[in-house]
């Protein structure tokens, strides 16, 4: 397989459902959608586009994590002590090292590019 490409990735429409998250700190839970890719010659890489609708959630995932905004806003709430609250929007990159933990709240529908590390 050679390069791989999605075009206008910010708006493309052929995301799969992917359910609702695992801890809802909202009713109705955020729906999920993405787009997972596979990277040839490279098994264990989690990459793809992620779409999470409005609301609040705890973030579970132990891995570190690039993710760049292509739609939306809201604000990761770190659970570390003395952490400030890290606002975003589209056009932004994040950087989360690994067992980041905290809340999202997702307050326009988010679409990211991620990649997990």
């Amino acid at each position: 397989m050679g390069i791989q490409i999605i075009r206008q990735s910010a708006t493309a429409p052929d995301l799969q459902d992917h359910g609702t998250v695992a801890v809802p700190l909202s009713a109705p839970a955020c729906a999920l959608r993405g787009l997972d890719v596979a990277i040839p010659q490279r098994p264990g890489t989690e990459t793809g586009l992620w779409e999470c609708s409005p609301g609040r959630f705890q973030r579970q995932v132990a891995s570190g994590e690039v993710m760049h905004i292509l739609a939306g806003a809201g604000c990761f709430l770190p659970d570390a002590a003395g952490a400030e609250p890290v606002e975003f929007r589209a056009g932004d990159t994040l950087f989360f090292p690994p067992d980041t933990r905290g809340v999202w709240e997702i307050r326009e529908t988010v679409r990211k590019l991620y990649v997990m590390v």
